[in-house]
């Protein structure tokens, strides 16, 4: 979808739709949707009259607009009620009004900004209809050849409204549609089949974003690996045909001497659980395993379109697990990167292992912070649930910084404790730790894990086994890879950024 912002009247404009979004209750109406209405000769309040359309939230109407207007339909979007209205419910309801209108096959609509919905939040208005507009509207169908008519896109829509307001408008369109960008990239990569995105192919899409100006990428491939000692990331690859392939996107935004902020994700491009093999139910969707790299593959891109001022590291140790000939075994014991010896309980514990090399390499970038994400644990979701990111860290400051952006983005998050006595449930006999506690608090035992490889730096670890991929459609996440921890990290990235 195309979206880009023009000067002018939403009563006015030609087009196949207008959008209306309309508040629960709403007595009179005002501004464009006043304007539309009487251009219709009241059609619109004759609607809100009636109890067919009442405004609530995610609810639509059409409306055919008769000859007088140059545009044909009006498409009516429930907001919920005005004094519960938020940045996220305009992205829903802008998401739910544009599939609607694609289900009708409609091809070009127009949509005004309403500025009172949000007071003083002219920015946050435009980001929000443009995010759920595009993100609600994505599909994975490269590999689709039948049917293709069915899966077609609204390709156009234009956002209206005044003169005065167009500089700040198209701006903010312009840095929405990027992360748009990004978070449709990352969907894309975690959609891919094990069999197209395998660790090289990873390395290949990280070259293909670094233009080797703003943001330069090298990869590390086995031979180095093992010359540094990442034996961890190793033994994980080890029963894999596939290659180990470490990542690292680095941008620089900010003063040179200014520390970089690390952000670390997990790249298994499939997981079948190695020796400890997975059940055969809903093995084929852990081609998702890579979901934290995706993500900080798309925020490393987007940081570097957005011009960000921050410096930024992203690592992605990228590994295929594996049961072959040569695969890591439980009773195992592992020297790490950083020196700690590891005992592998569960070799599908694996996830974390990467991740240990990974952290403990960030250390010589001397980091103001390190933020790793990961589908970690099937333990988060059954502590929250599918759509809640799980954080743990050590640095309260961080934490909150984390925590404010998951709001403004809309991406919901819950902090779980990191106390000492969960580092006692990894402690091993024969070795520094061991992979796994067992079942008990297993989000919690994963996260005490890779503390151990974070030195004394600020950490947050988010674990986002549940929101990774979405097993059912929401209101701008279709089924399937859903892109999370994008927005909330570009979002973090951009509060911190250096004045």
């Amino acid at each position: 979808m195309k979206i880009t912002v023009k000067k002018g009247k939403l009563a006015q404009t030609k087009t196949q739709s207008v959008i209306l979004l309309i508040c629960e209750d709403e007595k009179k109406l005002s501004g464009e949707a006043a304007a539309v209405d009487n251009k219709t000769g009241g059609l619109v309040k004759e609607m809100l009259k009636s109890t067919d359309f009442t405004g609530k939230a995610l609810q639509t109407a059409v409306l055919y607009a008769g000859k007088n207007a140059p545009f044909r339909r009006i498409l009516l979007a429930g907001l919920g009620k005005k004094n519960e209205l938020t940045a996220e419910k305009v992205r829903q309801t802008v998401a739910k009004a544009v599939r609607h209108l694609c289900e009708l096959k409609v091809g070009q609509a127009a949509v005004a900004p309403e500025w009172n919905l949000l007071p003083g939040q002219k920015n946050t208005l435009i980001a929000s209809m443009v995010q759920g507009a595009r993100l609600g509207l994505y599909k994975y169908l490269p590999y689709k050849t039948q049917e293709k008519d069915d899966s077609a896109e609204m390709p156009r829509l234009e956002i209206i409204c005044d003169p005065a307001d167009y500089t700040l408008a198209a701006a903010e369109a312009r840095k929405a549609n990027i992360i748009a960008d990004a978070v449709c990239f990352a969907r894309d990569l975690v959609s891919a089949p094990g069999n197209e995105m395998t660790p090289s192919i990873l390395a290949r899409q990280a070259r293909k974003i670094a233009d080797g100006k703003k943001l330069v990428c090298s990869v590390l491939g086995k031979a180095k690996l093992k010359s540094l000692g990442m034996n961890a990331l190793l033994a994980v690859a080890a029963g894999s045909h596939e290659p180990p392939q470490f990542i690292v996107l680095e941008y620089k935004g900010a003063k040179k001497s200014a520390p970089p902020v690390v952000l670390a994700g997990k790249g298994l491009t499939f997981d079948a659980g190695g020796i400890s093999l997975k059940v055969a139910a809903k093995m084929d969707e852990m081609k998702m395993d890579m979901a934290g790299a995706a993500a900080v593959m798309a925020v490393a891109h987007a940081t570097a379109r957005l011009g960000l001022a921050v410096n930024l590291v992203c690592l992605i140790p990228a590994a295929e697990n594996m049961p072959g000939g040569g695969a890591l075994k439980p009773g195992d014991i592992v020297r790490s990167y950083s020196g700690k010896t590891i005992e592998i309980i569960n070799t599908d514990a694996e996830g974390r292992l990467i991740l240990a090399d990974a952290l403990a390499y960030a250390y010589r970038y001397k980091p103001a912070a390190v933020i790793d994400i990961a589908t970690l644990t099937g333990a988060c979701i059954v502590a929250l649930g599918e759509e809640v990111i799980g954080m743990l860290g050590t640095d309260d400051a961080l934490k909150a910084g984390i925590k404010k952006a998951s709001e403004a983005a809309g991406e919901l998050l819950w902090e779980l404790p990191l106390w000492d006595m969960y580092s006692e449930m990894i402690k091993s006999d024969i070795a520094d730790v061991k992979n796994t506690g067992g079942r008990q608090a297993g989000t919690i035992t994963a996260a005490a894990f890779l503390n151990k490889f974070t030195g004394d730096y600020p950490w947050v670890h988010l674990d986002i086994a549940g929101p990774a991929w979405a097993s059912k459609d929401r209101p701008y996440t279709p089924k399937g890879a859903s892109g999370a921890g994008v927005r909330l990290l570009i979002e973090y990235l951009k509060n911190i950024q250096a004045k």
